[in-house]
């Protein structure tokens, strides 16, 4: 699975399906269960280390998760979150990090933010880095934020996401994880964008859907967006499966 698949995928319109995951046996579960893509995700700093936001991970720790997948991930597609603080103070100490990523066994490193990313963005494309982008909310911000909550709901929010998630694409972003974002946004800025879309909370128009791995296993957070798979499961591989299905199927979510 490269990127290049999940394109072709957006354009037979085929869902995507991707999970979040740290560690190798998960890795070779997913792996097995022909899963599209891996994110390991920073939201490792609070359903790994415990801690109370995604801030507190650093390149180290997620560079160690990352080698930890990748060991058994040859065929499903390996995105990272690059942490906060190891994006936002310049390109070239920015592709530094991405590039350590990249030998850690990723194929694609995730940036949040909007338009002020455009330079950092075009500056990893142009040297070989592919970048996830990543709008609507941002874990990494929940202290300017305030909360979680729904984006784009207001025509004000609307139309600036569906502008900006253009211009990320017109700086050489290749898929765009929506979180967070109003459905009929998200179907908007889907149906707008060449690259795929991935959703979390964001509603059933998007070109696929991301959750995190704990989640479906009915131990992590209890979300409005998320579903406990294994209860309606007899294996762990059958929960995963079965969220696959969901996704492929458009069932999940239902609206």
């Amino acid at each position: 699975m490269n990127i290049n698949d999940l394109v072709l995928k957006k354009e037979k319109q085929e869902k995507i399906t991707m999970l979040t995951c740290y560690d190798s046996t998960f890795a070779a579960v997913l792996e097995s269960c022909k899963l599209d893509s891996i994110l390991v995700g920073d939201s490792l700093g609070m359903v790994i280390k415990g801690d109370k936001t995604t801030l507190t991970v650093s390149l180290d720790e997620i560079k160690y998760h990352l080698k930890c997948v990748s060991a058994k991930s040859g065929n499903t597609f390996i995105i990272v979150d690059m942490p906060f603080s190891t994006f936002q103070e310049n390109p070239e100490k920015t592709f530094s990090h991405a590039a350590k990523l990249m030998d850690a066994g990723a194929q694609m490193v995730k940036l949040e933010g909007g338009n002020w990313l455009l330079g950092t963005i075009e500056f990893l494309t142009t040297r070989g880095i592919p970048v996830c982008a990543h709008l609507g909310m941002l874990p990494q911000s929940i202290h300017k934020i305030g909360y979680y909550r729904k984006f784009g709901s207001s025509q004000q929010e609307k139309d600036l996401l569906i502008k900006t998630a253009t211009s990320l694409e017109n700086a050489g972003s290749q898929l765009l994880i929506l979180e967070l974002v109003n459905s009929s946004t998200s179907k908007q800025i889907t149906e707008n964008l060449k690259i795929p879309t991935v959703g979390i909370g964001s509603g059933k128009f998007v070109d696929g859907q991301v959750l995190v791995l704990y989640d479906i296993l009915g131990i992590g957070n209890k979300l409005s967006f998320t579903k406990d798979f294994l209860s309606e499961s007899s294996s762990i591989e059958e929960c995963i499966k079965n969220y696959i299905q969901a996704v492929k199927k458009g069932t999940f979510p239902e609206n």
